[in-house]
């Protein structure tokens, strides 16, 4: 089987966009639209949405790769760094090195890339990592394969070029980049595009030891941020291991091929997906403001430490909801103050209570 590194055209990608162009369309709509959902919300409630956003990106990044982090500590992590939290980081090592990766692209969207700012973010991320050579280029002579099946039933899905090739490819990735963004010798306009092709050609080298994926979507978000002007609010790697088993599939395709139609297609749609799910979570963003404004001065600090850790989880909420138990461990309040919070935040509209007895659980109801 030959791989797209080996054909005489690499890195000279192709591309039939007549298919996608009404989704590229609906997607600078959606963009627009969020953008100013955005620019709705107060100054407090708009630094909530992205804090969200990043959250959920850190999360889902690292789950893709197999690694669950705490939502807790990726939340404090990235409020610590925005200076919005005091003291000391604590918890997991990884939720504070994925954390301060996910601030890092946004900061620094509009730089040109360079090897060092890759070595920096691969840095970040293999925090809590130590069997990994960190910031540098992979150097093992053997095969950079991704592999899946039990040993001794393998399946090769595809193989990276050797070691010795990677510091010249990568800096031919670069220049590459750099020379498609925004203003460049070889501008790619649409960013949905350039940041397809960006994950693909990225994924195709698989420079690091590990890491490659979380470093790939980041990428491509910097990609789509230079193209909006912004920061982007949308969580890529939420839309992709929505979808993950389809995403390995296009990718491997993808990576046989110098023709990236079919690999842009579906990836563009999974950034449309992306922007749907923003725009959902700015609209949740909302909804849990005009709450807080509504209630917050009618409700004791127990009910308010719950809720704000409710509403912590986004959209999807609390899992499996709030129980009396639960209210206890987290406040240390008694069984009766805890029964009676609960259901004074039933009788306000706050909760909505499901089952009965001791197997009461509470939903937020926004």
């Amino acid at each position: 089987m030959s791989y797209n590194w080996q054909l005489s055209a690499w890195p000279e990608f192709r591309c039939d966009l007549s298919g996608i162009e009404e989704v590229l369309f609906t997607l600078a709509e959606k963009t627009g639209r969020a953008s100013g959902l955005l620019k709705g919300l107060t100054a407090d409630a708009q630094t909530e949405a992205t804090i969200d956003m990043m959250v959920v990106e850190a999360i889902n990044t690292s789950a893709i790769e197999g690694e669950l982090l705490s939502r807790k500590d990726v939340r404090s992590s990235i409020r610590k760094n925005l200076g919005l939290e005091a003291g000391r980081s604590t918890g997991d090592k990884r939720a504070q090195g994925t954390a301060a990766l996910i601030l890092a692209v946004r900061n620094s969207f509009s730089r040109p890339l360079s090897e060092t700012m890759l070595f920096e973010w691969h840095r970040l991320i293999m925090t809590g990592h130590r069997h990994v050579a960190a910031g540098q280029w992979r150097t093992h002579p053997e095969p950079m394969q991704v592999i899946s099946g039990a040993v001794g039933h393998e399946r090769v899905h595809f193989e990276a070029p050797p070691s010795s090739r990677i510091p010249k490819e990568m800096a031919r990735f670069i220049r590459w980049f750099n020379d498609t963004a925004p203003g460049g010798s070889k501008e790619i306009r649409k960013a949905a595009v350039r940041s397809a092709i960006t994950h693909l050609y990225f994924e195709s080298l698989h420079p690091f030891e590990d890491g490659n994926g979380r470093i790939g979507r980041a990428l491509s978000e910097k990609v789509l941020s230079q193209g909006f002007g912004q920061p982007a609010l949308l969580s890529l790697s939420r839309a992709i291991e929505a979808k993950r088993h389809a995403y390995y599939d296009a990718l491997n395709e993808g990576q046989q091929s110098n023709d990236v139609t079919s690999w842009v297609t579906w990836f563009v749609n999974m950034v449309l997906d992306a922007q749907i799910q923003a725009e959902e979570l700015i609209e949740f963003t909302l909804r849990k403001t005009r709450l807080f404004d509504r209630f917050l001065d009618q409700l004791n600090n127990r009910q308010i430490q719950i809720l704000r850790r409710m509403l912590d989880e986004g959209p999807d909420g609390f899992e499996g909801g709030m129980s009396a138990k639960k209210y206890m461990t987290i406040t240390g309040a008694s069984k009766a103050t805890a029964t009676r919070d609960l259901q004074d935040l039933a009788d306000k509209g706050i909760f909505t209570p499901t089952g009965g007895g001791r197997s009461t659980n509470y939903k937020v109801n926004l």
